[in-house]
């Protein structure tokens, strides 16, 4: 009798990210590319912008649905629109992988707090839901509207269903997990922190660029979304008093990224007379993304001091620490975890402290390098993307996926070394980087 033995199906994994598309959502992209590493079919459905067009595209093994969005939210009627426009295409996108290429999990990352909406009848169907804690909505819908009132109350209820439903939840941090557990109700056991740790195989410095270098003696750069709750506009009035008040014209502010508010804030900017000072770069990626942030001497956090940023993680605090550059930022409760020695911190709210820290970084060359240095470090061995890959895989086991092909014990990082699946999310060694200057 010939004995046979079948290789098991990968899991089939569907991610549904409704902010940001892939892959500029660097976090959902690269839980994306460790889940087809590790094995699994992976599907995304994400929103279209003005660099990410096509409503299908396979982009290194990703299978993603794009729709568009009728408009980006401002104002409440502006949000249930948008939201609503994402709920429908969401929901249709999701039957049709489902009824074609099939899934077993849904992963879905907030804002909003609606997916689970769209998860829901799967799970009739034995499917498990994933939730990837990005943003906390409830403080979130404070601060953009400065008022609690029902619509608080609905986003805290719109919470709680989602954590209630959620096999899993995966938080970007200490501070959300302790929200998924205390205001979620989530088991300790089945909230799993990953960080949003930049991939250094892909992220890392260059060459700066001689044209950016040629814009000022100093050039201080700011990466990120352009929200209403980004701290940009205040970082607007940050460089005017840098430059007009305490008369600093010797340095040039690199603003990368896009948002919702990029157009109202460059016609700010103008107003401001800060021009000649000011440089909107838009959107950034790949090669010319690491050559801008490789040419700023520091960078900069304005994210403002409130209940729901004092508890997020910037990616833009571990992507100016992937370059060694040291940097500037409000005193922040994960903002100060994630930075530790690489930032010089100013009192929240003092935009004056905060303009006289970026001159202190710019006047002391040796300084900032060493801040710079000993951020880099703390990236290496605690905090980039490679180090959260096993525990975003042990929150995938906690939902038995155990069937993947091969041995996961013996999976291969880029440096050689194997992953080993500890509950703390740490791989058993690391590789020691030093950064050249």
């Amino acid at each position: 009798m010939v004995r046979t033995t079948s290789t098991p199906k990968p899991w089939r994994v569907l991610m549904v990210v409704e902010n940001l598309p892939v892959p500029f959502d660097r976090r959902v992209w690269q839980e994306a590319l460790a889940l087809r590493d590790f094995g699994c079919d992976v599907s995304v459905i994400c929103p279209k912008d003005k660099n990410n067009t096509s409503s299908y595209e396979v982009l290194d093994g990703i299978t993603i649905y794009r729709h568009r969005l009728p408009v980006q939210a401002k104002g409440a009627a502006g949000f249930v629109l948008e939201y609503g426009a994402a709920l429908f295409y969401q929901t249709y996108l999701a039957w049709r992988v489902f009824l074609t290429r099939g899934f077993d999990v849904i992963h879905a990352a907030n804002p909003p707090d609606l997916v689970f909406l769209v998860a829901a009848p799967f799970k009739l169907f034995g499917r498990k839901f994933v939730f990837d804690h990005h943003d906390l909505v409830p403080e979130l819908f404070v601060e953009k509207f400065k008022r609690k009132g029902i619509g608080y109350a609905v986003m805290l209820a719109m919470e709680r269903l989602t954590f209630a439903l959620a096999d899993v939840v995966i938080s970007t941090n200490a501070s959300y997990r302790k929200v998924a557990i205390d205001r979620g109700h989530m088991a300790p056991d089945q909230v799993f922190v990953v960080r949003s740790g930049p991939d250094i195989t892909r992220f890392k410095p260059v060459e700066p660029s001689a044209e950016i270098r040629a814009r000022g003696k100093y050039i201080v750069g700011y990466i990120g979304i352009m929200g209403s709750q980004d701290g940009v506009d205040d970082l607007l009035d940050i460089i005017h008093l840098y430059v007009h008040d305490l008369g600093f014209v010797d340095t040039h502010f690199l603003l990368i990224g896009d948002g919702p508010e990029h157009q109202t804030l460059e016609a700010r900017c103008q107003s401001l007379g800060l021009s000649p000072f000011v440089t909107f770069t838009g959107y950034l990626r790949g090669a010319a993304l690491n050559q801008a942030l490789s040419s700023i001497d520091i960078g900069v956090c304005p994210d403002p001091c409130n209940e729901y940023t004092t508890r997020c993680t910037m990616n833009k605090i571990m992507e100016y620490m992937a370059m060694g550059k040291a940097l500037v930022q409000f005193d922040l409760l994960e903002g100060r975890y994630s930075a530790e020695n690489a930032a010089a911190y100013a009192r929240p709210g003092d935009f004056r402290d905060f303009a006289d820290k970026i001159r202190l970084l710019v006047d002391d060359e040796a300084l900032r390098h060493t801040m710079g240095a000993s951020g880099y470090q703390r990236l290496i061995h605690h905090l980039q993307w490679r180090n959260e890959v096993p525990e975003l895989l042990a929150a995938y086991q906690a939902i038995g996926m155990d069937t993947v092909p091969g041995d996961q014990q013996q999976r291969q990082e880029p440096s050689g070394l194997p992953v080993a699946m500890q509950r703390d999310g740490r791989p058993t060694g690391q590789p020691v980087a030093e950064i050249s200057r």
